[in-house]
């Protein structure tokens, strides 16, 4: 699957292929979703917005550059819920103890509202995350919403 970037023209269509892959999740989810979305894009204006549509999850990771690797922070939404990751995520002073997961590379907190980001803890670990980012994000510009890929075999984003 070609990646369709904004950038190149087709804003359009990556917008809608975007609302589609929300739209598969519980109205509620949707709405948080974009709530997320919202607040992170006006946090991280020069980062590239990259979409993956999994089988299980969809993903959208805010990146200096168009490697997902390099992402700061990831919105994670399945049917059980939508959580925010951290990239290097172990190596983040996290005194509150807020950081869930045991991965090498990243940890996690839940979002039960667009309002968890504005928590103190929170701000903290996003202003850690971006320090410690390889790779600093422009100071000017706009990032791209580029969706990098879309799954073949599509599993229901809404709890049986």
């Amino acid at each position: 699957m070609k990646a369709i970037i904004t950038g190149s023209g087709n804003a359009k269509e990556a917008e809608q292929q975007m609302r589609s892959f929300i739209a598969r999740f519980e109205p509620k989810h949707q709405t948080l979703i974009r709530a997320v979305r919202k607040a992170l894009r006006k946090r991280f204006p020069t980062a590239e917005e990259l979409v993956y549509d999994y089988d299980k999850f969809f993903v959208i990771g805010y990146s200096p550059i168009e490697r997902g690797s390099d992402s700061i922070v990831s919105i994670a939404a399945g049917a059980n819920g939508v959580r925010l990751y951290f990239n290097y995520g172990p190596k983040l002073p996290d005194p509150k103890k807020i950081l869930l997961g045991s991965g090498k590379q990243t940890r996690f907190i839940w979002l039960e509202s667009v309002r968890v980001l504005t928590r103190p803890e929170v701000q903290a670990l996003i202003a850690a995350v971006i320090a410690r980012a390889k790779i600093p994000l422009r100071e000017t510009g706009r990032g791209k919403l580029i969706i990098k890929s879309i799954s073949a075999k599509r599993r229901p984003r809404r709890r049986p």
